[in-house]
C-alpha cells in the first residue's frame, strides 16, 4: 500500500520564518544599539576634543613674536634698533603642497637657494597653523610681482615684521654683535614656543650674551579664516612683551676715539673702569657692518669676509692671543716680591744678556751695552730684561704660573661676551700633555718677558692692569650695565676678592710710581702730560725670532713680520678712573701703542666732560622707526667726521689666529718709546 507525504510543511516553514525574522531584528538591534553607543563616545566623552577640532577649521591662534629689547650705551645713545620690513609667510594649514608652491614663487620673489634651505628647516619643525617666512626684507619690486599673481597662491600672505638695525655700522660690531636668521641647530636647543613666530636670534656679542633678556615674551591672537588662511575677523589678542633694553658700560665718545686711533690698523683697544669692571669701549680693527648679516648675508659676501687677510670678523680683543712683551714686568715684578726673591733694593749689573750656568746661550737685554745697574724701579722705567731673566730663574716655571694666574693670566675673565680665549701661560704639565716633552729652563726666561708660549687677550691685559691699580683688588670685566624691562636681572659691580700677596701696601704704592716714570721718563715719555699723571707700561712682542748672534732688522721684514706694539696704562695714576690695554699688530714697538692710548686718557678725564662726543640727533631718541634706511647703509652723519667705520668691511665665522710671536722667540731688541 503506497504512502502518502505532504508537499509541504506549513508549521515548520513558519518556526523557520519566525526565527530568522528574530535573528534579523536582534542583530538590526546589535548594530542600531553599537551604532547609538558610538555617537554618545563621539557627542557626549569627547565632545571638547572634537568641536575644538572642527572651530580649528575656521578658528586659530597664531603667534605674536615680541619686538626685541633696544640696546643703549651709558649715556642712552641708542645702538640697536627694530625697524618694520616686508616679509612672504605662509603656514602648513593654509598650503597643500608647500615645496611646489615655494618652486612656483622662487622667480617671482627672487629667492636664494639660502631662502629656501631656511624656509625648509623652518616649516618641518613649525606648528601647523604657525605663519614661517619665506623671505625677510621683501623689495618694492618683490611685493609688486607678487600682488599681480596673488590669487594663484592662496595661503601665501605679504606681513609686516619688526627686524634689527644698528645705526653706528661697524661702530660696535664686536660689542653688540648682530642677530641672524634661526639655523637649523638652533632649533633643535630653543623653545619653540617661546620662539614661534620669530626668526632672528642673537648670534655674536651682546645680542647672543643676553638673548634671554633681549628676546621678550610671545603674545598671540585668535582669528576667523576662510579656507585659504585669509582673516576674516580678530576673536582675541594677547599683546607680546618687548624684551628688556639694555644700557651697557660703553662710551659712546670713548668707542669713537678708540676706533679712530687704530683706523687703517690692525689691533684691539680695551678701556675698563677700575673700580667697577664695566668696559668702557671695546674695539678690534678692522670691523664689520652687522646690518649685512640681519635678514642673510650671501655666500659670496660672507665668503670674502671671511676670507679676508685682515680677519674683520675676528674680535681680537676677547679672542685674540698675543705675547704680552714688558707690559707684564710690573705684575711679574710684584710676585719676586712677594715670594722673596728681590725687594726695593735689589740690584743687579745688566751687562745686556744674561746666561744660564753651564750654558752659552745669550739671552740679550733689548738694549745691547745693558743698562748697568738696575733695581726693581729702574728695571721698571727702562724695561730691563736681564733683570727678569735673573729673577725668573729664581722663581722658576711653577711659581712664576701660580703667581700670574691671580691676575687673570691663563683663565677667562668672565666677561659677558662670548667665544673668550683664555690665552696661555705655559708650565712644564701643559708642555708635557701638548707637546709631548720636558720644560727647558731657556724657556722660563722667555715667559719672563711676555714670549715664548705665553699668550694673552687685550681683555686679559686690561684687566690685569686694572688688578695692579686697584692694588690687587679683583674686577669682572662686563658691558651690561643696566636692563629694564619684565625680566628681572641684577648686575654686580663689585670687587670680587683681592690677591694673596706677602709684601706690604706700600710695595703696589711703590710699583705705581715705577709705572709713571715709565710715562714721565722712560720708555712712555713719549705720551706724558702735565694734566694728570699716568701709570703705564710698554711692551714690544716679536712676531719673526731672531738667530743667536743675528741683529733685528726692519728693512728685512715685510709688514706682518714686525714686532706687535703693547701697551697698559691707568690714569690719574693716584686714584684711577679708566684703565687701558692696546695691542697694535706689526706695531713695530710699545711706544707707538702709547700713542693711541693719550688721546683716551684725555677724552675720558677731560674732552668727555666739556664737548662730549654725540651721534647725530635723530639716532639719540631711543624706540625711532628707522623708514626709509635700508639695512646695510650707514647714514650720514651717523659718526662725527674722521671717525673709522669700514662699512665695507667685515663678517663672522671664527678666522685662523692672529699672527704670534714663535715661540721661545728672543726678546725684541729695542723697547722703543
Amino acid at each position: 500500500m503506497k504512502q502518502h507525504f505532504p508537499l509541504k510543511n506549513v508549521q515548520q516553514e513558519k518556526r523557520i520564518y519566525r526565527n530568522r525574522v528574530f535573528i534579523s531584528i536582534g542583530i538590526v538591534a546589535f548594530f542600531l544599539l553599537l551604532l547609538v553607543a558610538r555617537y554618545a563616545y563621539l557627542q557626549i566623552v569627547h565632545y571638547n576634543e572634537f568641536s575644538t577640532a572642527s572651530d580649528q577649521n575656521r578658528i586659530r591662534l597664531q603667534p605674536l613674536a615680541p619686538a626685541r629689547g633696544y640696546i643703549y650705551d651709558r649715556n642712552g645713545i641708542l645702538l640697536a634698533d627694530n625697524y618694520p620690513v616686508f616679509s612672504a609667510t605662509m603656514s602648513r594649514a593654509d598650503v597643500q603642497d608647500i615645496d611646489d608652491t615655494v618652486k612656483r614663487l622662487t622667480p617671482i620673489l627672487s629667492l636664494t637657494q639660502e631662502d629656501i634651505d631656511r624656509f625648509s628647516s623652518r616649516i618641518k619643525t613649525s606648528k601647523k597653523t604657525e605663519r614661517v617666512s619665506l623671505k625677510l626684507n621683501l623689495n618694492e619690486t618683490d611685493i609688486a610681482k607678487f600682488s599681480e599673481v596673488k590669487f594663484q597662491f592662496p595661503g601665501v600672505n605679504i606681513e609686516t615684521q619688526m627686524t634689527r638695525y644698528y645705526p653706528h655700522g661697524d661702530l660696535f660690531a664686536h660689542v653688540i654683535g648682530y642677530v641672524g636668521r634661526i639655523n637649523d641647530k638652533e632649533l633643535k636647543s630653543i623653545d619653540k614656543d617661546l620662539y614661534a613666530g620669530t626668526n632672528l636670534i642673537g648670534k655674536i656679542g651682546v645680542e647672543k650674551s643676553y638673548e634671554d633678556l633681549l628676546h621678550g615674551l610671545p603674545g598671540n591672537e585668535s582669528v576667523e579664516a576662510d579656507a585659504h588662511g585669509n582673516v576674516l575677523r580678530n576673536l582675541g589678542r594677547k599683546e607680546p612683551v618687548r624684551g628688556n633694553d639694555l644700557y651697557l658700560s660703553i662710551d659712546y665718545g670713548l668707542q669713537v676715539t678708540a676706533t679712530e686711533q687704530l683706523a687703517g690698523r690692525r689691533g684691539a683697544i680695551v678701556a675698563l673702569n677700575p673700580k667697577t669692571g664695566e668696559i668702557l669701549a671695546l674695539v678690534s680693527s678692522p670691523s664689520f657692518n652687522p646690518n649685512l648679516f640681519v635678514t642673510g648675508i650671501s655666500n659670496t659676501d660672507y665668503s670674502a669676509l671671511r676670507d679676508d687677510l685682515d680677519q674683520p670678523l675676528y674680535n681680537r680683543a676677547v679672542q685674540g692671543a698675543y705675547p704680552p712683551g714688558s707690559t707684564i714686568k710690573p705684575m711679574f715684578g710684584l710676585g719676586g716680591i712677594h715670594y722673596g726673591y728681590v725687594d726695593w733694593a735689589t740690584a743687579i749689573s745688566d751687562p745686556g744678556y744674561f746666561t744660564l750656568p753651564g750654558d752659552s746661550h745669550r739671552f740679550r737685554d733689548h738694549k745691547k751695552s745693558g743698562h748697568g745697574a738696575v733695581n726693581m724701579h729702574k728695571a721698571q722705567v727702562v724695561s730691563c730684561d736681564t733683570y727678569f731673566y735673573i729673577l725668573s730663574y729664581r722663581m722658576g716655571i711653577e711659581k712664576m704660573n701660580a703667581w700670574m694666574r691671580q691676575f687673570g693670566f691663563s683663565e677667562k675673565t668672565g666677561v659677558d661676551l662670548p667665544s673668550e680665549s683664555t690665552g696661555l701661560y705655559p708650565n712644564p704639565d701643559w708642555k708635557m700633555r701638548t707637546r709631548n716633552s720636558k720644560w727647558l729652563k731657556g724657556e722660563t726666561i722667555s715667559v719672563s718677558i711676555g714670549q715664548g708660549a705665553f699668550t694673552a687677550t687685550p681683555l686679559q691685559l686690561a684687566m690685569a692692569t686694572a688688578i695692579t691699580a686697584n692694588q690687587g683688588a679683583h674686577i669682572t670685566p662686563h658691558v651690561l650695565r643696566e636692563s629694564h624691562g619684565a625680566k628681572p636681572f641684577h648686575m654686580r659691580n663689585a670687587p670680587d676678592g683681592k690677591i694673596q700677596f706677602n709684601g706690604k701696601p706700600e710695595d703696589w704704592i711703590k710699583m705705581r710710581d715705577a709705572m709713571v716714570d715709565v710715562i714721565e721718563s722712560g720708555t712712555g715719555r713719549g705720551i706724558r702730560t702735565p694734566l694728570y699723571h699716568i701709570a703705564g707700561k710698554t711692551g714690544t712682542a716679536q712676531v719673526k725670532s731672531i738667530a743667536q748672534g743675528k741683529k733685528y732688522n726692519e728693512a728685512l721684514l715685510t709688514e706682518r713680520q714686525l714686532d706687535h706694539g703693547l701697551f697698559v696704562g691707568f690714569a690719574p695714576a693716584e686714584n684711577p678712573e679708566i684703565a687701558i690695554a692696546v695691542v697694535w699688530e706689526n706695531g713695530k714697538h710699545g711706544g707707538s701703542a702709547a700713542q693711541l692710548a693719550r688721546p683716551m686718557f684725555d677724552y675720558w678725564l677731560y674732552t668727555r666732560k666739556k664737548n662730549p662726543i654725540r651721534p647725530a640727533a635723530h639716532q639719540i631718541s631711543g624706540g625711532l622707526m628707522t623708514a626709509g634706511i635700508k639695512p646695510g647703509e650707514l647714514p650720514s652723519g651717523t659718526v662725527p667726521a674722521g671717525t673709522a667705520t669700514n662699512a665695507q668691511t667685515n663678517a663672522t665665522a671664527v678666522p685662523q689666529q692672529v699672527p704670534q710671536a714663535a715661540s721661545g722667540a728672543q726678546p725684541a731688541e729695542a723697547e722703543g718709546e
